[in-house]
């Protein structure tokens, strides 16, 4: 028997949508800390979404490029994890994984062969890989955007090394995805989203059942 994939529902910005994701299964929600996106949540916000979330649901909040004083911030809240999805060099993000104190996901984004070789640089000094679509250029943020890349790429990684998989999934391809993949994990933000930002209780609960089907 395997180990069941974790499911991670990122970009919740409410109460309402966070006891959904926890009521349909998630093991990990994640809450954006970053102005640019439309799933942006405020430090004041994030204190109360990461302490109702404690004992029920691992909580991750993402951070792009933070500065040590907003990795501070960030950290005192007390979230499971971190993750940091900007251009992080590997050694910022051992030096915020340090300085943090808190588990740290390192967000990669996939587009290329070269893209899959720069993993195991970054696999040594995070607790966990996420694997993302690469965003098109000229793009205003790193991720969230429904873009998929091509899996077949992922045949060059080390089979040995776990990463979660993200980018372009939704309710109808995530069973697809973990049976072509075989990810640790899955995360989803704008694949259950009927307008950017603006997640649906339906569409979660799809996600997580259709998720939990792929065996």
């Amino acid at each position: 028997m395997t180990d069941p994939v974790i499911i991670k529902i990122c970009g919740i910005k409410s109460y309402d949508l966070l006891d959904v994701a926890i009521a349909a299964g998630a093991d990990m929600v994640g809450f954006m800390h970053f102005q640019r996106s439309p799933r942006h949540v405020s430090i004041e916000d994030l204190a109360g979404l990461i302490s109702a979330a404690r004992g029920q649901v691992q909580s991750c909040v993402v951070l792009v490029n933070p500065d040590n004083s907003c990795v501070a911030e960030v950290a005192a809240l007390g979230p499971d994890w971190i993750q940091l999805h900007g251009p992080e060099s590997p050694h910022r993000v051992e030096a915020i994984r340090a300085e943090a104190g808190v588990e740290i996901m390192k967000a990669m984004p996939i587009g290329s062969a070269e893209d899959v070789a720069h993993v195991a640089a970054f696999a040594e000094v995070a607790d966990r890989i996420l694997l993302d679509a690469k965003p098109p250029k000229g793009a205003d943020r790193p991720g969230g955007l429904g873009e998929s890349f091509d899996w077949s790429l992922l045949e060059a990684l080390d089979p040995s090394l776990p990463f979660m998989l993200s980018g372009g999934l939704t309710p109808d391809n995530v069973a697809q995805a973990i049976r072509t993949v075989k990810p640790f994990g899955v995360d989803v933000s704008s694949g259950v989203e009927t307008a950017p930002g603006v997640k649906d209780k339906r569409l979660i609960e799809a996600f997580i059942r259709n998720a939990r089907s792929a065996v």
